[in-house]
């Protein structure tokens, strides 16, 4: 066909139908002209055989100085970007290279030479998983989920456990950063969920971790840490930093889980949760339902784990503090509240991810949810006002210029029920009833009753008063019933039996 090239097929059918056809009629069965058929003839290769190799059809801009100036540079440090030869030409010769149109030419030749000359690089191997041999721990930022605590933003991370056979999973919440105390708990709450030990722990470099702290103190969380795996008898190993391929099982199913965590949140409707504890256990139900989808997996792993050991290890990090005569104590710069009774004692306080616990002696005497210091260098405090409400009350004229006083109020109605008696009333007063307020909820155990009835007045633009209210709370059972039988022992008995003894 006239502007179209033959085919091997149809030379393949010329030289067939040549042994027994004139050129010409040969030449038209296969569908070309007489004189294709005299250049096959002349040399009878097929077509794919003949195509002759594309040279250049302009001449190399480069060639005089790709060899001589430019490939040192390269082979000198072969990072050199094609755009920093480029201008290096432009300011040695630039009337030869006087604009940038020689720029991909030289972009496509570098990329070429580091193919064929640059230096070695690394390989991934990728690596059979083996049934109870590797469990890997990341913490991963939450922040993207958008999950709110009663209308306010909530910045977390998720501690994130998978077994690299089975895939079984373990998430939970953290509130602070990265850090050994959350590592520890999280993964000694993990491992015996689990039921057994895998044989090697993988981490990150825990760089997060050892953040802001001196040698000494990131040479002791590196103690505590071996210990932490030798007591349960893993070994302990870290990816290289910058090299996330080395985590890579844990960090894919961060995003796995993550997305799945996503699609959970749009199909429920809302992002906001009425506490801390409903979306724990919104993850924890999630996390659930991932790992029933690999029983049969976990199965096989589970007769691969080790034993756990008979009792857990420390995972927490203690602090030795002094109860002051504010009444309270530092942990971390941050102020938390401690019955008046314990004021000049010297506490054990162990700090975990989302709470402390204040010990004297071997006795527990204060709990609080851990707060986190601020960036401003304000301090933060975390007070309950049972601590210091029969202070207080003594001394009620505090309340006003307390550097903690907004946090004294239990619940938000309690700060309303203050924001409106300041305003209307003479600060005296102000103080006074505010204090009788909390008082009577520490006394009737009523908190939450009274802070309804708080919130009622003030939507009545009523001012609370402890004395109204009092009359409004639900009556208290104060004593036992006095129809309860009691059966009294006849103290014949007793003689009775002293009379066997005998």
């Amino acid at each position: 066909m006239p502007g179209k090239s033959a085919t091997d097929q149809q030379v393949r059918l010329y030289m067939t139908d040549r042994l027994h056809h004139s050129q010409r009629a040969a030449a038209a069965r296969a569908g070309f002209s007489e004189r294709t058929a005299r250049r096959i003839d002349a040399d009878p290769r097929l077509p794919s055989q003949r195509k002759a190799t594309r040279g250049r059809t302009v001449p190399d801009p480069l060639e005089a100085v790709w060899e001589t100036a430019l490939v040192p540079i390269l082979e000198r440090d072969p990072a050199v970007q094609a755009v920093t030869l480029l201008r290096h030409l432009q300011l040695s010769d630039p009337e030869a290279f006087p604009d940038d149109r020689v720029r991909r030419t030289l972009e496509r030749r570098v990329r070429d030479w580091r193919a064929m000359h640059g230096p070695e690089r690394d390989v991934i191997f990728r690596q059979t998983p083996e049934p109870g041999r590797m469990a890997l721990s990341d913490f991963t930022d939450a922040n993207e989920l958008g999950v709110t605590i009663a209308g306010q933003p909530l910045e977390h991370r998720l501690y994130h456990f998978v077994l690299a056979y089975s895939g079984w999973e373990h998430a939970a919440v953290v509130l602070g950063g990265e850090s050994f105390t959350a590592l520890a708990e999280n993964l000694q709450n993990a491992l015996w969920t689990l039921g057994g030990v895998p044989g090697e722990h993988r981490t990150d470099s825990l760089s997060a971790a050892y953040r802001n702290l001196d040698a000494d103190a990131a040479a002791d969380v590196t103690k505590r840490y071996e210990a932490f795996c030798s007591h349960y008898g893993m070994l302990a190993s870290r990816n290289t930093p910058g090299e996330a391929h080395e985590n890579g099982s844990i960090e894919a199913h961060n995003n796995h889980l993550k997305v799945a965590l996503g699609q959970a949140l749009i199909l429920r409707g809302s992002r906001d949760f009425a506490d801390l504890g409903e979306w724990r256990r919104f993850v924890d139900e999630l996390v659930a339902r991932r790992n029933r989808r690999r029983e049969d997996a976990v199965r096989i792993e589970m007769v691969a784990l080790k034993p756990l050991p008979s009792r857990r290890t420390t995972d927490f990090t203690e602090v030795v503090a002094r109860v002051t005569k504010t009444g309270g104590f530092l942990v971390h710069q941050v102020f938390y509240s401690a019955p008046s009774q314990l004021i000049g004692k010297r506490l054990r306080v162990h700090v975990y991810d989302d709470r402390i616990e204040a010990f004297l002696g071997a006795t527990h005497v204060v709990s609080h949810p851990r707060r986190r210091g601020r960036g401003d260098g304000l301090r933060v405090h975390c007070v309950n006002y049972r601590h210091v409400i029969h202070a207080l009350r003594r001394k009620p004229q505090a309340l006003a210029g307390s550097v903690y006083r907004d946090g004294l109020f239990p619940r938000s109605e309690y700060a309303d029920a203050w924001a409106a008696l300041s305003t209307a009333l003479p600060r005296r007063d102000a103080c006074r009833r505010m204090v009788d307020l909390l008082w009577l909820a520490h006394d009737e155990g009523c908190e939450a009753e009274l802070a309804g009835l708080v919130a009622d007045s003030l939507a009545r633009d009523e001012l609370p008063d402890a004395r109204a209210l009092k009359g409004k709370l639900e009556p208290r059972l104060r004593k036992l019933p006095g129809d309860t039988p009691v059966a009294l022992t006849d103290l014949a008995s007793f003689d009775a039996l002293l009379e066997g003894n005998a």
